[in-house]
């Protein structure tokens, strides 16, 4: 518990000012490398962990990613942020519930999205999407652990017809509800998240940097007001391609020309044998 105080202390310092990147591990190892190179916290990918058991965003079992994050915060002194994807329920009181669960694992913070996984309706309404975070946040304050709420809004992701529109209100009603941190994974144009910045001042904003959007920099969303940039998926995305390359070019052209850029083991092992 003293832990995860410090670590919460730690992760709203953060959400105050300026602007800070949030890498996002798949597993253990590439947590303490993140934190090796210094990065200041760390959030959980559910694609990137999904990918790493051979299964499907969406398919991981609650019970199993809940052991996720235990593993992740155990394996770092830095706040560790779960993505906690719709909460595992779709009722505020499933939410509730969930939320309990998930700041028991010893993580810092915590998001939940509106996406129903449904291709028919694939954003709860309106008014649910509220009472959900309401329901996040009546959980926290009840635990007496302060872990920081993010509340997203899943628009572009869903193929909203007007996505910042719909971002707009949701995460502004979102902010009313008690979310710490406002998220829309999917923004990129500078003028749309400088728009979602000033719509949910003073709370923090995060913003997703991935393959679609990677010529953003920090210097130019701190210049615009954003407190975090995670990068979801991105970083198991690159560690995805480079293996199958590789693999591809054993297999088609019976080359190892790929294992040229890979990290040096003797490096890493030296790493895990030497923490703490």
């Amino acid at each position: 518990m003293k832990k995860q105080s410090l670590a919460v202390h730690q992760f709203r310092a953060l959400h105050e000012s300026g602007c800070f990147v949030l890498p996002n591990p798949s597993d253990a190892g590439s947590a303490i490398y993140l934190e090796h190179l210094g990065f200041k916290a760390l959030a959980t990918t559910s694609a990137g962990f999904a990918f790493s058991k051979g299964l499907p965003d969406a398919a991981v079992p609650r019970e199993m990613m809940l052991e996720h994050f235990r593993e992740i915060a155990a394996a770092t002194s830095l706040p560790v942020n779960a993505d906690f994807r719709n909460g595992y329920a779709d009722e505020p009181e499933g939410v509730g519930a969930n939320v309990t669960l998930c700041i028991g694992t010893g993580v810092a913070g915590l998001s939940i999205e509106d996406s129903t996984g449904k291709k028919e309706k694939p954003l709860y309404d309106f008014d649910l999407g509220v009472e959900r975070i309401k329901a996040a946040r009546a959980a926290i304050d009840s635990s007496g652990v302060r872990v920081v709420l993010t509340a997203r809004c899943e628009a572009w992701l869903c193929g909203d017809p007007d996505p910042l529109r719909t971002s707009l209100e949701r995460l502004t009603a979102y902010a009313d509800a008690g979310a710490d941190c406002l998220y829309a994974p999917g923004v990129s144009k500078l003028d749309e998240i400088a728009a979602i910045v000033t719509a949910v001042s003073p709370k923090a904003v995060n913003v997703l940097v991935s393959r679609f959007n990677c010529d953003l920099s920090v210097s130019q969303l701190t210049d615009l007001g954003v407190r975090r940039i995670s990068v979801g998926s991105a970083l198991a995305g690159v560690a995805w391609g480079a293996f199958i390359g590789a693999a591809k070019d054993i297999r088609e052209n019976g080359s190892f020309a790929g294992f040229a850029g890979a990290a040096p083991a003797g490096d890493l092992n030296n790493l895990f044998l030497n923490r703490g």
